[in-house]
């Protein structure tokens, strides 16, 4: 589904401790139970992303448009569920959405707000007292999606809205983030997928090979459509499901963008990234991007893809395939009772 976003208005404490976060010395994390094995290619500057979203954390205004059509979609998912989540946790990304528009859906009474950024948590938990939220606690903690600081079978729910594609291991994560959940506790992310951005991309290329005659790495590869599905089947979660939405934000021009992203903690993390980009590549990038993707009103598109990952930790009471070999009837019996014209 596509879906086209204006910008009129968006330009772009300690932490509290929890029981969850201190286990005792017989219990363990998800980052040491058996189903944890890593992966981990250093493909991101996890310390230049903490640095982005410490300035996101002072850059953000209010709303942003799209960031809210994104967490209200994902927590949306939360109403199709019969079942309450009294324990949550809400990973990185766009926390501050995720509270604002949870009206109590879920069910919840327990929310762990986590984040990398100390600065970001500060924010948050600065502002908390605006958020009026009936018998709801909330806790702030600093905290590394790589390394969850969270007690095995400790959550009902995890959530992680536009934040989980900045990892090293999107795998090792998900497997953590399963390891955290009770029996029957759901997983929910929404991640930016590999369409993302394909405007800019094309400008900074062209750009590139035109001012410096060749080109470096300055977005950040994405996972694929593809891929959602095995890396849940890989993390170990049943009834996987997902499913992609496209949105199409207009800005007055490829700067304001820049802006955009930087406000939301997007902007490029990758270990071999240029430290350098030349003035004139910028403005040859801008250049490019607005003769070639401009509209009639002067503004040009930004293609956001997102992809919505849905899955379950195991439990007995989980509908399950039958096992091979255990069908009563064959399709040669079911063509011969409607014919073979169909039904």
């Amino acid at each position: 589904m596509a879906r086209a976003l204006g910008r009129a208005l968006v330009r772009r404490g300690k932490p509290y401790s929890f029981p969850l976060l201190s286990p005792p010395s017989s219990a363990h994390l998800c980052t040491e139970g058996d189903g944890f094995q890593s992966s981990r290619v250093n493909i991101f500057d996890r310390d230049l992303k903490r640095k982005q979203r410490d300035r996101a954390a002072w850059l953000m205004r209010g709303k942003d448009e799209f960031v809210d059509s994104v967490a209200e979609n994902l927590l949306d998912r939360l109403q199709d569920c019969r079942k309450a989540f009294p324990t949550a946790l809400c990973l990185g990304g766009s926390l501050e959405a995720i509270r604002r528009l949870l009206h109590g859906r879920g069910g919840m009474e327990k929310l762990i707000m986590m984040d990398m950024s100390f600065d970001m948590i500060k924010v948050l938990k600065d502002t908390d007292e605006k958020f009026a939220r009936n018998n709801l606690e909330t806790f702030y903690v600093v905290g590394d999606e790589e390394f969850l600081p969270i007690k095995e079978n400790s959550l009902d729910l995890v959530i992680s809205c536009l934040g989980l594609h900045w990892t090293n291991d999107l795998p090792g994560a998900m497997i953590q983030a399963r390891l955290a959940l009770r029996p029957d506790g759901l997983f929910l992310a929404a991640i930016l997928g590999g369409e993302t951005l394909k405007e800019l991309r094309i400008a900074c290329t062209i750009a590139q090979m035109e001012r410096e005659g060749g080109i470096s790495p300055r977005l950040s590869p994405l996972a694929q459509v593809r891929d959602a599905g095995n890396l849940l089947t890989r993390a170990g979660f049943t009834l996987p499901g997902v499913d992609v939405d496209e949105y199409t934000v207009k800005y007055d021009s490829a700067l304001e963008l820049i802006e955009h992203l930087r406000s939301m903690g997007e902007t490029n993390a990758l270990f071999q990234r240029s430290n350098i980009l030349k003035k004139d590549t910028a403005l040859a990038t801008a250049a490019v991007y607005q003769s070639m993707f401009g509209g009639e009103d002067g503004t040009v598109p930004a293609t956001f893809q997102v992809i919505y990952m849905t899955g379950w930790k195991e439990h007995p009471s989980q509908q399950k395939a039958k096992r091979r070999g255990s069908a009563t009837a064959s399709f040669g019996d079911i063509q011969k009772h409607f014919g073979r014209g169909g039904c």
